[in-house]
């Protein structure tokens, strides 16, 4: 059901000698790879996918997988703008009213799929597009700026010379691991992803178990976006075009399997790390955009084939 202690040690190693191997030859690349100012900016930049990451976790050791979560941040990230602007709620409100959506938005996904038996895959894609247009059809291309100072304290402020939002990653990083690693839910998760059927006819209730890991992607995704705004200042619908490849990326490489019942937050985590290690390091090594999705291809498809090579090793 879950990772014997001699796989999960080997695949940690995997992720551990990758990590310290790329951070040493990009270190070498530039000098300001390994500088406080560029580490700690880093950590603000990966925050947003870092969240996010933490419940696609879930999402895939269970066997689906969540392509809306860009769409859905896109679509919170409007309406927080058009409750606070438009509406003229007070921007406390329309932050929490923009997660709620977030929330809705997952739980919708998980309806679809428990509910009418519609496979994660054409779910989420379908939702995908819903949402996307939905934050396209309510912004008509507008932006809006002009919030308070207090709200830059999430995105752009510092906690003991920390960026604030990494404090937010570090506790829920830890939150959700204790409730995979510690919890009968965790257990129930893994059991869902390692065999549907058995885990139904132990008692498991799987279709409350998805449901509340779908609105739980969702109700991220929409913290993720509030922390967006408040980092670039202003609100966009294609904010987070893109993002769920970084994010199921990030999972995968941490050794979370993608037929399910297999992964941990930790390597999740490091997974995350070593994506934005690589961003920053070929960007500033002067690759261009196209050459660092070529070296993180690369860098997932060994990392992927090292780990089932382990995997059958330690099996044997």
């Amino acid at each position: 059901m879950t990772l014997s202690l001699r796989s999960f040690m080997r695949h940690e190693a995997v992720l551990g000698i990758l990590l310290v191997l790329v951070l040493f030859i990009l270190a070498q690349q530039s000098d300001k790879f390994f500088t406080t100012a560029n580490i700690l900016n880093q950590g603000r930049l990966m925050t947003e996918i870092g969240l996010i990451a933490l419940p696609m976790t879930f999402v895939i050791i269970t066997g689906g997988i969540d392509l809306s979560v860009g769409s859905i941040l896109g679509l919170c990230a409007i309406l927080l703008g058009v409750f606070w602007q438009n509406l003229g709620l007070p921007l406390p409100a329309a932050m929490a009213l923009a997660v709620c959506v977030g929330a809705l938005a997952g739980l919708v996904n998980g309806l679809i799929i428990t509910r009418f038996k519609v496979p994660p895959l054409i779910a989420t894609l379908a939702t995908l597009a819903l949402y996307r247009g939905l934050a396209e059809g309510i912004s008509q291309a507008r932006s809006v700026r002009g919030y308070p100072e207090w709200f830059f304290v999430l995105g752009q402020g510092e906690v003991l010379g920390v960026p604030t939002q990494l404090w937010i990653l570090i506790v829920f990083a830890i939150g959700a691991a204790a409730i995979l690693g510690l919890t009968t839910f965790g257990r129930a998760t893994y059991a869902v992803g390692a065999n549907e059927t058995a885990a139904r006819f132990s008692g498991i209730n799987v279709d409350r178990t998805k449901l509340l890991i779908y609105t739980a992607s969702g109700l991220v995704s929409g913290i993720a976006a509030v922390i967006f705004v408040s980092r670039v200042s202003t609100t966009r619908s294609d904010m987070g075009t893109g993002v769920e490849l970084d994010v199921i990326t990030a999972v995968v490489l941490g050794g979370t399997s993608i037929f399910g019942g297999r992964g941990t937050i930790i390597g999740t985590v490091v997974g995350l790390i070593l994506v934005q290690a690589l961003k920053n390091g070929l960007a500033l090594s002067g690759v261009k955009g196209d050459g660092t999705i070529v070296v993180i291809g690369v860098v997932l498809i060994f990392a992927i084939l090292a780990s089932n090579l382990f995997s059958r090793s330690g099996d044997g």
